[in-house]
């Protein structure tokens, strides 16, 4: 179906692209990373349909998809994927974890909130933004899902979006669909993200015999010393935006299995979740100057996933603010907080926000969505085209 011939019937596009039924075709793709189930190329389809030029990106395992109708500025992208966690012990689950079953107004399914809902809403939006403009498009559209962001995030957005940025291809303003909302349709977006630092410590010692202790070296004293002086003060106050940062341990191992042996080495993992008060170089530096006061012999690895940032007030956030207000009533709650996303790669080539759906049963077994949540997040999506592409807006 072209985007004209979609236009011109209107209840055949409504079937077509309506979001519950995306939802479920999405659902029913296996794509659990970095397995692509089906589901980009079901997005290839449907979006092809609606006129979008459609790229498969593949790297390494990983297949992306980018698609992209219009050439000119502004350029609006919707960012999200279809790679889903593994569905855990499918015979806990109230409906199949891929059967995308529904029950008292919820669709059932691995992905329904994380993000396979969103992105079906993403598609329905844009079939009938372009159709209520009878495919006069003052700027371009485009999506771009991974399937690695569940993943290690390596092969995923990053790498699509240096792909666009070495053809000089830029985006203006792009919306992460996460599911950003703690109980309620509309109460939460995310205007920026905590940086994600993990530091894995080994502390080197000597084995011996735990009756000898002057005959070896142990290590465990020095690592105990270490972790008490990391974390013996805050490491800010936080800011206006961003809670302060925090500094968890989150592992301790001798590989020790033995009562009466001094181990050779012990080692620790703690995870940094930091605000802009901080880099990720800059907090390598405190704990590589750390670790030498306190730990004597010792390796450290450490790895970003990624850097804090915080997107301005500007046209996408009152867009995203004005059209969640429109469809729901709530004007949602600006905040930085919870993990990582994607957006922490799209910070660097546009301004980003995340909203979506209500995340509570996300990853979780039976996780599911509100049908009319995800008919309220399609009109919110339209909503936020409209609002972005007005004429006042271009001009």
């Amino acid at each position: 179906m072209t985007t004209q011939s979609a236009i011109k019937n209107g209840d055949a596009l409504s079937l077509a692209y309506a979001p519950l039924a995306l939802a479920q075709a999405l659902i029913r793709c296996p794509s659990v990373t970095p397995a692509e189930g089906g589901g980009l190329g079901l997005l290839e389809y449907k979006l092809g349909g609606l006129g979008f030029r459609c790229e498969r990106m593949k790297f390494g395992l990983i297949d992306n998809l980018y698609a992209r109708i219009g050439t000119q500025a502004p350029h609006f992208c919707f960012a999200g994927h279809t790679d889903v966690v593994p569905p855990g012990d499918e015979s806990a689950w109230r409906h199949p974890p891929f059967s995308a079953g529904i029950e008292n107004g919820e669709l059932y399914g691995r992905g329904a909130a994380d993000m396979k809902g969103a992105v079906a809403a993403f598609i329905s939006a844009v079939a009938t933004f372009l159709a209520d403009r009878q495919g006069a498009l003052p700027g371009s559209i485009s999506l771009l899902i991974t399937g690695d962001e569940e993943g290690d995030g390596i092969d995923g957005t990053k790498r699509v979006l240096e792909t666009l940025a070495s053809r000089r291809e830029t985006i203006d303003a792009c919306l992460v669909g996460e599911p950003t909302c703690a109980a309620r349709l509309g109460d939460t977006a995310k205007i920026g993200r905590r940086g994600s630092l993990t530091a894995r410590i080994k502390i080197i010692g000597s084995a011996g015999h735990a009756a000898y202790p002057e005959r070896a070296d142990n290590p465990l004293p020095r690592m105990v010393n270490l972790l008490q002086a990391i974390g013996a003060e805050p490491l800010d106050k936080g800011t206006e935006a961003f809670d302060p940062s925090t500094l968890t341990i989150t592992s301790i191992d001798t590989g020790n299995t033995a009562s009466n042996v001094i181990p050779a080495q012990a080692n620790a993992v703690l995870n940094i979740r930091f605000n802009t008060c901080h880099s990720g170089e800059s907090l390598s530096r405190w704990l590589a100057d750390m670790c030498a006061r306190h730990s004597g012999a010792h390796e450290m690895q450490i790895a970003i996933s990624g850097e804090p940032f915080l997107t301005a007030p500007g046209r996408l956030v009152e867009a995203v603010a004005q059209a969640v207000q429109t469809v729901t009533g709530l004007m949602p709650a600006l905040t930085t907080g919870g993990g990582t996303s994607d957006a922490r790669f799209i910070h660097s080539h546009a301004p980003v926000i995340e909203f979506g759906l209500v995340g509570a049963t996300m990853h979780k077994t039976d996780e599911r969505i509100s049908i009319d949540d995800l008919n309220g997040l399609t009109n919110i999506y339209r909503e936020i085209l409209r609002i972005y592409f007005s004429e006042s807006n271009c001009a």
